[in-house]
């Protein structure tokens, strides 16, 4: 027993100092977000002190002068519209290829899943080169953009969950007269509801926190994702703000921590329902 006590203090313990080792680049950045640039660079492990310590400077000076608060607009614009068009055609492109059993469909799903292991350095290049053929060096064309790089793991996720709705349910819907489409809506979507959470958040934090593919795609000269307005941090006017570039990764980083922290149980649950059953 005593041994089991102290096999248990020991995992705690290293667990704690894990944990600390992980948060703790979170508090440096913290606490330099409240010091100035010059004393950044020459005291960035040391807490504030009444020389080093000045407000709300930093945060001021990212949001009126390098526009933070347009970048949040169109980052959250690009999350939102991203998510949801993912998790409409994902859902219902998952939900044909497994009840609808052909070759066709099961390319479509090989493709789907095949697209998760290319990596995006691969196709880089060639995708800013059509996105500005097509016009989609925008915040409404990148969405489609998204649409396609966020179909592998989601297509997946969602037909390992429609394996596991018995299809009863279905046939019982289109036999009190139901279309395929209000079938859907009304049946299956709601059924997929612990997927749909889950497939949400991580597509969320990857959007969210995506730097690459929005400074390839879009116009920066007109439109800005917060990624992008940090890194202009780095080497406009001339010299590199630490002060401001402080703010703003914590303005950036706490929505989608909370967002995470009070989402976290449905990874799980979407994750084990999505990739075991079926």
């Amino acid at each position: 027993m005593k041994r089991k006590h102290i096999l248990s203090w020991v995992g705690t313990a290293f667990f704690c100092v894990l944990c600390f080792i992980w948060v703790l680049p979170i508090l440096i950045v913290l606490m330099d977000s409240f010091k100035s640039r010059t004393f950044i660079s020459l005291q960035p492990f040391e807490l504030p002190t009444e020389q080093t310590f000045v407000g709300l400077e930093n945060y001021i000076q990212a949001i009126d002068r390098y526009g933070f608060l347009d970048a949040v607009w169109w980052t959250v614009f690009i999350t939102i519209g991203s998510v949801f068009v993912i998790l409409l055609c994902c859902s219902m492109c998952a939900w044909f290829i497994t009840r609808v059993s052909n070759r066709f469909n099961r390319a479509v799903y090989l493709l789907c899943v095949l697209s998760m292991v290319v990596p995006f350095q691969m196709v880089m290049f060639t995708l800013s080169l059509v996105a500005d053929r097509l016009s989609l060096d925008t915040p409404w064309g990148i969405i489609i953009i998204y649409l396609g790089f966020g179909a592998g793991l989601a297509v997946f996720m969602f037909c390992g969950f429609v394996k596991s709705i018995p299809i009863e349910i279905e046939e019982a819907a289109l036999i009190d007269g139901c279309s395929p489409l209000r079938t859907f809506f009304s049946v299956v979507l709601p059924i997929m509801k612990p997927t749909y959470i889950s497939v949400g958040i991580l597509q969320t934090m990857w959007i969210w926190n995506d730097f690459l593919l929005p400074y390839l795609v879009l116009d920066t000269n007109e439109y800005k994702t917060i990624s992008i307005v940090i890194q202009f941090m780095k080497g406009s006017y001339g010299r590199v703000d630490m002060g401001a570039i402080m703010a703003a990764l914590i303005m950036a980083v706490i929505p989608v921590v909370v967002f995470y922290l009070l989402c976290q149980k449905h990874i799980i649950k979407g994750v084990a329902a999505g990739a075991v059953k079926g």
